[in-house]
């Protein structure tokens, strides 16, 4: 999966020093690796921002993302000193899954020496890129002064509409050309996700701005288009930039090109545009800055017909689609007596977890972060209470425990709570279990307008007893919200469990199975969890889009939604900057890995 990093800061602490004005900060984004003498992977730095405490920069950062692999990146910020060394300004560390399992897949973070990070995920779709060269005629000289020309420069804002409403986000900032009242700006490219999300009927602001050192850039007039609006106005007589005072300067496209889009799209966009005509004739409302109201429209076009593209994982993640872990745990005889080192169940003295605590550990620690509230079901199956067999019992003393240390303590709570171990290894009734909760929670989500997905992860130490019946079960409940990940613990035979994972891939339901032995994965967690999680994304797509249900518009959070967390911990990177821009790492401090076993 391909992911979009993108950054802000507020109340950033202001080291430029006395009588120097405010701070120009720019970020570098390091990638970091899971052994803690490896020096982290620089993916790229922002822009600066001169004389801003306040940050918001539109470079963005790409990502690999993988459901199992954890992706942890550090944020390092730095005031820019144009003759001297950057002066450090903080950093964060942010988790990637759990930016992305946040709502609005937005985290913040404040730093230790004051100001606060944020960090928001993005799906990256493969919309194609818009080519684009933009030049400026006649536009109002607002410099202050006599004899001085103002310094322009533009800004493209993108209107993003969530369940929350819509707002306006800057995703590209052009060059400053000084002193020209005629700027002719640098071509450039932008992808149309970026712009529009690929929607080329979509409104998106361009702002001309007269830049000040100060960082109160003054307003040279707006207007709002569109892709196709642009398309059509190339090498026409402009688009008029307004104020609430009226016409102020024109805004001519030499250059707008799609690039990217197979050939059929390319040839059906360029015969709508060749039938469509740019017409201004009928004066637009003043526009106002887009905090205050949208922007109004300069032109109307036709659609250029987009490709088609299947819902992804990161759609419905980004509507808002929360994953829903439920837990069940095998306490048949044969995995031992708990009391016994060596035993599977067996609780060591010193803290050491026993493989279905890691395994837990891992893989809940993953799933968690899709979770809002972290709450989770864990259920026990193979013992008798009352010298009866129990397949399905609660474990701990509520229906839900609170994050993965709370599924840890209810299958520790288990064995005091006068279980004899048992059998048969019967898994039917955990399975019928999670399909109904699956579907209750996805009922309940719905009702209220939102999307749930479950995942029933099994731990057991053998192989079912009688494998038709389970195999019939797994063919009932395949239609339900649901995932079922079976993790084999200890040294058993677990021919029969792939078998299950086997047969559910080639029959006629829908494959919702997947099973793992944690002895081939016993000393690297991340791929356990890789090897686990991995079909999850797709069986969940698989579902919603089986049962005609699309990912709901991307959540949006205002500022005053966002939990600020602390720093978590304080990872202290040298840097080198070099004259050709280049960044060097030199080494690292204070980062350990965090494992769950």
């Amino acid at each position: 999966m391909k992911l979009q990093l993108s950054l802000s800061a507020k109340k950033l602490p202001n080291v430029a020093g006395a009588f120097k004005g405010k701070s120009d900060p720019f970020a570098i984004v390091s990638l970091l690796d899971d052994e803690s003498d490896v020096k982290p992977k620089i993916l790229g730095k922002t822009e600066v921002i001169k004389n801003s405490l306040n940050p918001d920069w539109v470079t963005t950062f790409n990502l690999d993302y993988e459901l199992g692999r954890p992706v942890k990146v550090i944020i390092s910020l730095y005031d820019h000193v144009r003759k001297g060394e950057n002066i450090s300004m903080g950093s964060a560390v942010f988790d990637v899954g759990y930016v992305l399992g946040s709502k609005g897949n937005t985290k913040a973070k404040s730093m230790k020496h004051g100001g606060v990070i944020y960090a928001k995920i993005t799906n990256v779709k493969d919309h194609g890129k818009l080519r684009f060269c933009f030049r400026g005629t006649k536009l109002k000289n607002v410099e202050g002064g006599l004899f001085g020309k103002s310094d322009p420069f533009f800004e493209i804002d993108r209107r993003d509409i969530g369940t929350n409403g819509s707002e306006w986000n800057t995703v590209y900032r052009s060059k400053v050309v000084k002193n020209n009242l005629d700027p002719a700006w640098e071509e450039d490219t932008i992808d149309l996700d970026t712009l529009c999300g690929g929607d080329l009927d979509l409104p998106f602001g361009i702002s001309v701005f007269d830049h000040e050192s100060s960082g109160k850039h003054v307003s040279m007039g707006q207007v709002q288009i569109n892709v196709n609006g642009l398309l059509k106005a190339k090498n026409s007589a402009g688009l008029k930039l307004q104020t609430r005072k009226g016409v102020v300067g024109t805004l001519v496209v030499t250059k707008a090109e799609i690039f990217g889009l197979n050939d059929a799209n390319v040839e059906a966009a360029t015969n709508k545009m060749a039938n469509t005509s740019l017409s201004s004739s009928v004066p637009s409302p003043v526009p106002v800055p887009p905090a205050a109201q949208p922007y109004v429209s300069n032109s109307m076009s036709a659609p250029v017909p987009m490709q088609s593209r299947n819902p992804s994982f990161i759609d419905y993640i980004e509507g808002g689609c929360e994953i829903n872990l439920c837990v069940g745990i095998d306490f048949t005889g044969s995995n031992g007596d708990p009391r016994d080192p060596g035993t599977l169940h067996y609780r060591h003295p010193d803290g050491t977890k026993n493989d279905y605590e890691k395994a837990i550990c891992a893989i809940g620690g993953i799933l968690q972060k899709y979770d809002s509230n972290k709450t989770f079901p864990v259920w026990g199956f193979g013992a008798k209470y009352g010298g009866v067999v129990r397949h399905c019992f609660q474990c701990g003393n509520s229906a839900e425990v609170e994050g993965v240390d709370g599924i840890i303590q209810a299958y520790r709570q288990t064995f005091q709570s006068g279980l004899i171990m048992s059998g048969p290894t019967d898994i039917t009734e955990i399975i019928q279990t999670a399909a109904a909760f699956a579907n209750s929670r996805q009922e309940e989500a719905k009702n209220n307008g939102r999307q749930a997905y479950s995942v029933l992860l099994i731990l057991t130490d053998g192989s079912v007893t009688d494998v038709q019946a389970t195999a019939q079960t797994l063919g009932l409940v395949s239609n339900a919200p649901l995932s079922i990940v079976i993790v084999g613990v200890g040294n058993a035979d677990f021919s029969a469990m792939q078998f299950l994972d086997n047969c559910a891939s080639t029959g006629a339901h829908k494959d919702v199975t997947k099973f793992v032995h944690f002895n081939a994965h016993a000393h690297d967690p991340n791929s356990l969890t890789a090897t686990t999680l991995e079909e999850i994304p797709s069986q969940l797509t698989s579902y919603f889009s089986s049962h005609g249900i699309q990912p709901l518009p991307p959540v949006t959070v205002g500022e005053d939604e966002i939990v600020i967390e602390p720093q978590e911990e304080e990872i202290d990177l040298s840097m080198s900057f070099g004259n050709d821009e280049e960044v060097v790492v030199n080494n690292m401090s204070g980062y350990v890995p965090a494992r769950p076993y």
